[in-house]
């Protein structure tokens, strides 16, 4: 999945989707260890996507905290 995919989702579905990504990372894991799979590449996937979702969130949260400070500094700047 592309970033501007993850980008078009809510921070509550951006929290599900890694969630069920780290999930699916531990399953391929176990898998990987006990028997061979059937697309390797398929761990690599995962792991980047995990890192775009909390690329995206990490976006999200700089946005709100730049978005708040700017409203503190504007109620300040008038005194």
């Amino acid at each position: 999945m592309k970033a501007s995919q993850f980008r078009d989702l809510t921070e509550e579905e951006l929290q599900q989707k890694l969630a069920d990504l780290k999930d699916d990372l531990f399953r391929l894991r176990i898998r990987h260890s006990v028997a061979k799979l059937e697309n390797p590449m398929r761990l690599k996937e995962v792991k980047r996507d995990i890192a775009r979702v909390q690329t995206v969130v990490r976006e999200l949260q700089l946005k709100k905290e730049k978005g708040a400070s700017g409203v503190a500094n504007a109620v300040e700047a008038p005194k």
